[in-house]
């Protein structure tokens, strides 16, 4: 649980980033706000995957190193995923009945 609101803290951050990137530019380099927040989601994933993997293992855990990144990064990066595509697919929708 504690991971999904890291992620989720981290995809506000990228998200709101590009938003301000995109008013202090003026110009549609940053128009899409959700790529931001996943593009920094996938960066913070692959360094915490790279940390979980060349770290020991703690004493008395039994579980391996591809348990705590299926547990910690994978799963809290695909629900934060399908969460922005559901969203994404949802605006699509109702852009689509309000211009017809």
């Amino acid at each position: 649980m504690g991971a999904l609101i890291f992620y989720c803290v981290v995809y506000f951050i990228g998200y709101h980033a590009a938003w301000l990137l995109g008013r202090l530019d003026r110009r549609s380099l940053a128009r899409q706000w959700r790529s931001g927040g996943i593009a920094l989601v996938g960066c913070v994933a692959l360094g915490h995957a790279y940390m979980i993997l060349s770290a020991p293992l703690p004493h008395g855990q039994d579980a391996g190193p591809g348990s705590a990144l299926a547990w910690y990064v994978i799963l809290p990066v695909v629900v934060i995923v399908a969460m922005v595509l559901y969203l994404d697919r949802q605006e699509e929708n109702d852009t689509d009945s309000s211009s017809s």
